[in-house]
């Protein structure tokens, strides 16, 4: 059954995306005067879906002395091995204590409190100073609440269960005018004409085999920007979070067991008792993620893993009163699935978690096409090799509100009325090819494979053999997903659905392999067995690439405002 036709909206501002940087744009936008007309489309239920909503360790931000601004930046410049975008990298920082009180006294977020009635902040690895910010382990879930139930009482169109499927351009290719949605509740296309378009996705490393993203992710925002000729930065950056909960085939399987955890004394042991981090780093447990993760993996690789290759992660001794006053929500998650936390050790495993990658912004999150803005985890630059735990829902907060107000005060024209009807059919021609095919391959396996090879070739350590194949099994699945069978019609059509997330991640999946083969060194989440030296003479550098020349490219990195020491 093939879609023919397609609505046709018309708005100011389109919005992709409804997490922190997304609704944080839609707040700001409406403060504008006059407001701009705003539709935001949400891939699934606005206000429960999506990363932001999972975040559970905290928002890092500069509160009070003896903490600094100067101290953040200079954590996450370390953190980020040097080779963040320092501009981007003090926005963040410099704008984080705004953004924090905007959301306690604007949207109404209510943190922890210390006795005496201040914020509380606890420590996380990577930090001089306990600067994160939190409302117990379910903090994305305070911000997104209270976000979304603002943003809603402003009346924005909001488009649920209406996923992006290609961004649509002008004639000259260098604007960018709206976007091609499908409605999947319809199974029908929705063409929205906009006269700035924001990308706020969330990145979503889903190509993996264990990944902590919430699983209606596929690196969309990121894939439709690089099909237009946005230009894509630090792709090989791609952040595994060292405790994921082990589940066997479980969904929750690699969710994330947060920061604090081991900010509050967890130990993490092998499986033959032996607390290794005394192995690898002096910061022990509290080093950097990156650290962390291949620590653990090379404990996994060398035998001392456990039967299902993980590893264990132990806060018990704190006792069970504390771990359930202070962890509710992981204590809960355990629990779920039949572990104890607070009274025993769990199994856990690296688990992709973050893309430090994406499309490349400067500070007001313009992209290299006009009319197009990034915001988030869709956005690179300012985490450079590693992420500081933290520092990811500060980010998207803090540029989600950039970006509502550089396109508020940039906003000149409505959307142009003009539309290419050819090339629109042809966008709808191309994924409808897969709904039509009603025998083939199945996309489920295919899935499955990509993820076991992402893994496999290009994930905790990578190497140039390993790469190499992993861009022909790449492209493999590439030439065998075109020939993938999708029966049943196009409403909630799920395997349709996953052939398109597959689609976007199988885009994404060849720029992380293409820019990591590119990186001879190892440098933060980037780490080559073959190269496992950080070369700062030959690669303190960004590696950026686009449609047009997909080959990596360098890009030296601008020590605006503080150089690494020698």
């Amino acid at each position: 059954m093939a879609v023919s036709n397609w609505d046709t909206l018309y708005t100011d501002v389109l919005i992709l995306g409804s997490g922190g940087a997304g609704l944080c744009a839609a707040l700001h936008l409406a403060e504008a005067r006059p407001s701009p007309a705003v539709i935001i489309a949400v891939k699934g239920l606005y206000g429960k879906s999506g990363c932001t909503r999972m975040v559970q360790g905290g928002y890092n931000v500069v509160l009070r002395q003896p903490d600094s601004l100067e101290a953040h930046f200079r954590d996450t410049l370390e953190g980020g091995q040097w080779i963040n975008h320092q501009e981007l990298a003090w926005t963040l920082v410099r704008e984080a204590p705004n953004r924090i009180l905007e959301l306690e006294n604007r949207v109404g977020c209510f943190f922890d409190r210390n006795p005496d009635g201040s914020v509380h902040q606890k420590p996380f690895a990577g930090q001089s100073h306990d600067r994160t910010v939190h409302k117990g382990d379910l903090t994305g879930i305070e911000i997104i609440n209270r976000l979304s139930e603002q943003v809603a009482a402003l009346e924005p169109v909001i488009l649920e269960e209406t996923r992006g499927v290609e961004l649509i351009v002008d004639e000259s290719g260098g604007r960018v005018t709206g976007a091609l949605l499908l409605d999947l509740r319809k199974g029908s296309f929705v063409v929205v004409r906009a006269g700035a378009t924001l990308l706020a996705t969330g990145g979503g490393p889903t190509m993996f085999k264990i990944t902590a993203a919430s699983h209606d992710k596929s690196c969309d925002g990121v894939a439709m920007g690089f099909r237009v000729g946005a230009e894509l930065m630090d792709m090989e950056m791609v952040q595994f979070h060292p405790t994921g909960l082990l589940v066997g085939q479980n969904q929750i399987s690699g969710t994330v067991l947060e920061e604090g955890l081991r900010g509050a004394g967890a130990l993490l042991l092998n499986d033959e008792g032996e607390r290794y981090m005394e192995r690898y780093d002096p910061r022990l447990e509290r080093a950097t993620r990156d650290v962390v993760s291949r620590s653990s993996y090379m404990e996994i690789m060398a035998g001392r893993g456990t039967v299902d290759e993980g590893v264990l992660l132990d806060i018990s001794h704190r006792g069970s009163d504390f771990v359930e006053k202070n962890f509710p929500g992981m204590t809960r998650r355990c629990r779920d699935v039949g572990f104890d936390l607070a009274r025993e050790p769990v199994t856990v495993s690296p688990t992709a978690h973050f893309n430090m990658g994406g499309i490349a912004i400067d500070p007001e999150c313009h992209t290299s096409l006009e009319g197009l803005y990034a915001a988030g985890e869709d956005a690179s630059g300012a985490h450079g090799a590693n992420r500081l735990g933290g520092n990811g829902v500060a980010e998207s907060t803090v540029f989600g509100g950039i970006a509502g107000d550089v396109i508020a005060r940039e906003l000149s024209s409505p959307a142009q009325k003009s539309l290419d009807k050819a090339a629109i059919e042809e966008m709808i021609k191309n994924s409808e090819t897969l709904l039509l095919r009603q025998k083939g391959p199945s996309v489920f396996e295919l899935r499955d494979r990509m993820r076991e090879s992402m893994w496999r070739r290009a994930g905790v350590v990578r190497n140039r053999e390993q790469l190499e194949q992993a861009l022909l099994e790449l492209e493999e699945l590439r030439n065998e997903l075109s020939r993938v069978g999708c029966p049943g019609g196009p409403v909630y059509n799920l395997a349709w659905n996953t052939a398109l997330n597959m689609e976007n991640s199988l885009d994404v999946s060849e720029a992380i392999v293409r820019s990591a083969l590119a990186r001879q060194e190892s440098r933060g989440s980037h780490y080559r067995s073959d190269f496992p030296e950080q070369n700062n003479r030959e690669y303190l550098c960004n590696f950026t690439l686009s449609r047009s020349e997909p080959a990596p490219r360098r890009r030296e990195v601008v020590m605006a405002r503080m150089a690494p020491p020698s």
